[in-house]
């Protein structure tokens, strides 16, 4: 997969090291948790939102496009970017 080469004694480390990860791991998921809520955020803070606005500037769409050197369907027309 990743075509590493390992000697025989590094696969037998690392087959070790691996086992003790997982089994650590499996110790975990025997961890009765069920009187926690998850913890969702930590610092406390709330997602602050503000009311749309719409801002008229006085101008439309249409007279934008009067400066775009080429326009298509209400859109500024441009160079093809990918072949």
């Amino acid at each position: 997969m990743a075509r590493l080469e390992l000697t025989d004694d590094e696969v037998t480390k690392f087959s070790n090291e691996i086992s003790a990860i997982l089994g650590y791991v499996e110790q975990l998921n025997d961890v009765d948790l069920s009187k926690f809520d998850p913890t969702l955020q930590v610092t406390g803070l709330t997602n602050v939102t503000r009311q749309d606005e719409v801002a008229d500037y006085g101008t439309t769409p249409e007279d934008l496009l009067k400066n775009a050197p080429a326009t298509e369907a209400g859109h500024i027309k441009v160079k093809r970017m990918m072949a």
